[in-house]
C-alpha cells in the first residue's frame, strides 16, 4: 500500500474507534426520523387522524426508548416537544386539497405571490400594498394560479363578511396613511395629537 493510502487509512481508523461510542446513538437518531418521513409522506393518502396517530405513537415510541439516543436525547426531548406544541396544525394539510405539507413548498406560494407583485410593479423591495392589502392579494395570487374563476365564484356570498374585510382593509390603508403624515410633517403631526390629548 502506497505511503499516503497507508496514512489516510490510519487516520480514519484512529476517527472511527475515537468515535465509535457515537454511531449507535445516530443510527437509532436515523431510524426514528426515516420512520417519521416515512409517515408524514402518507403514501397511503390516510386522513389527518390516521397519520396523527400513527405519528403520536412514534413519538411516544422516541420517549420512551429516548435513552438509547445517548447524547442526541436532549435533541429529540426539545423535538417531541415542538411537534406537541405545533401538532395540531400539523396534520391540516392531508385533509385539505392544495394546502403545501412542507415550509418550502409555502415558499414557494408566498414565492410565486411575490413575483406576479414584482412584474406589475417592477420593485424589487417590499410592497407597500401587500402590507395593506397582503391578506387579499396573496391569497388571490396563490389561488389564481391553481384555478380559474368564474364571474358567479367571484361574487360574494356572504356580503357581511365581504364587509367586514373591507373595514379591517381600510382601517390598515388609514394607518398607512397616518404613518405618511408623521413622516412627511412629524412636528404638525405630534401638535396635532398632543393638542387632542390635552382637550
Amino acid at each position: 500500500m502506497p505511503p499516503a493510502l497507508k496514512q489516510l487509512h490510519q487516520l480514519l481508523t484512529k476517527g472511527l474507534q475515537a468515535t465509535a461510542t457515537l454511531w449507535p446513538p445516530l443510527q437509532n437518531a436515523y431510524r426514528f426520523l426515516d420512520q417519521a418521513k416515512a409517515i408524514l409522506a402518507n403514501p397511503e393518502q390516510d386522513p389527518s387522524q390516521h397519520v396523527r396517530e400513527r405519528y403520536l405513537a412514534l413519538l411516544a415510541r422516541m420517549r420512551h426508548e429516548i435513552a438509547m439516543l445517548g447524547p442526541l436525547a436532549e435533541a429529540f426531548e426539545h423535538f417531541c416537544h415542538q411537534t406537541s406544541t405545533f401538532g395540531t396544525g400539523l396534520f391540516q394539510c392531508y385533509d385539505v386539497a392544495g394546502l403545501p405539507r412542507t415550509n418550502n413548498e409555502l415558499e414557494h406560494c408566498f414565492g410565486v405571490a411575490r413575483v406576479h407583485e414584482r412584474r406589475a410593479t417592477g420593485r424589487r423591495g417590499a410592497i407597500p400594498g401587500v402590507v395593506v392589502r397582503g391578506s387579499v392579494r396573496v391569497m388571490a395570487a396563490v389561488t389564481s394560479i391553481q384555478q380559474r374563476f368564474s364571474v358567479e365564484e367571484l361574487r360574494p356570498r356572504d356580503y357581511q363578511r365581504w364587509r367586514e374585510l373591507r373595514r379591517q382593509l381600510q382601517l390598515r390603508e388609514e394607518s398607512r396613511r397616518q404613518q405618511w403624515r408623521f413622516r412627511k410633517d412629524p412636528v404638525v403631526y405630534l401638535a396635532a395629537i398632543e393638542a387632542r390629548l390635552l382637550q
